[in-house]
């Protein structure tokens, strides 16, 4: 999740773009076409080739628009699976199958703009027609900008193959004395800071936590027995679960989950009307969860593409 390159506001233990967002989720651009866990180095997506323009959808675009006949994107692309760089370059994952099949749905094609996250915001309208980068939905930003949601992400553990240790993190106590991996500076690593705390104060063993500098360095160590878990976002947790092979299981539910949705210009709303029905199609048709589900994150897709929801913060 994305809230600057700072993705959760510790105070509520939700992701919040706030300017002083507290802490980290994890950063997933560790996990690329090869991530040094055993996995396949073959760069995976979904084939958006058999989308359909939709004619009716295509009606609905404001005249003159997407007139060269690209669906200019702006993405951050070192956030796997959402959007990272495959070893040739290529930007590919969850979202830039989304920005495609976004792009075909309305006769196009699309076009991923690498940038920094900081910056795309305030190149929509002009550099970008839509910022799509995991972008976390916030009041603070459907208050300057539209955003249509398109998933919920959280946080999630991750445990060898067949759950060897029983991990049950149904209630965080029952991680006391177990040790788990998490990325250096995440949100994740601050929750098991406080969860060790509270089993210290229980009178349990405190949480081993171990911190590793990225999330595949803590998958290995969780292949490797060294530990007995890893805590990390929803969609990375799925993401290596899908990328090892069989070797890594998800355990419990995703946990303090909001959307995330494209960014768009408040200027037009009649683009932002056309998007927005093509990504309800998108979901009707199942393209979307299938996308995510070639990814390994099945668990994120919404069934309704919401413009501004309102959330919690």
């Amino acid at each position: 999740m994305r809230t600057s390159q700072l993705r959760r506001a510790v105070a509520v233990g939700l992701c919040l773009a706030l300017p002083v967002a507290l802490t980290a989720c994890t950063h997933a651009e560790d996990w690329s076409a090869q991530s040094g866990t055993g996995a396949s180095t073959q760069a995976q997506g979904y084939d958006v080739s058999g989308i359909q323009p939709q004619a009716d959808i295509i009606a609905m675009l404001p005249e003159g628009a997407l007139a060269d006949g690209v669906f200019d994107v702006g993405a951050s692309t070192d956030y796997a699976p959402a959007e990272f760089l495959s070893s040739t370059g290529e930007a590919i994952g969850y979202e830039v199958d989304l920005d495609h099949a976004i792009a075909a749905v309305l006769g196009v094609t699309a076009k991923v703009h690498t940038a920094e996250f900081d910056s795309i915001i305030a190149s929509i309208g002009s550099r970008y027609d839509a910022g799509i980068s995991a972008f976390t939905v916030t009041r603070e930003r459907t208050a300057s900008m539209d955003m249509i949601s398109v998933s919920n992400v959280g946080s999630r553990f991750n445990v060898a193959a067949g759950n060897p240790e029983g991990v049950d993190p149904s209630d965080h106590l029952n991680l006391c004395g177990l040790s788990i991996g998490v990325q250096t500076g995440t949100y994740q690593e601050e929750v098991l800071t406080k969860d060790s705390a509270a089993c210290t104060e229980a009178g349990r063993d405190a949480i081993k936590i171990r911190s590793y500098s990225t999330n595949s360095e803590a998958t290995t160590a969780l292949i490797g027995h060294t530990i007995d878990a890893v805590y990390s976002d929803s969609t990375v947790a799925g993401y290596a679960v899908e990328r090892t092979g069989g070797q890594v299981d998800a355990v419990g539910e995703v946990e303090d989950a909001l959307p995330q949705g494209i960014v768009l210009t408040k200027d037009d709303p009649q683009f932002n009307a056309a998007v927005l029905a093509a990504v309800q199609y998108l979901m009707d048709q199942g393209i979307w969860a299938d996308i995510l589900a070639t990814w390994g994150v099945a668990d994120a897709a919404l069934s309704t593409a919401v413009l501004n929801p309102v959330v919690e913060e």
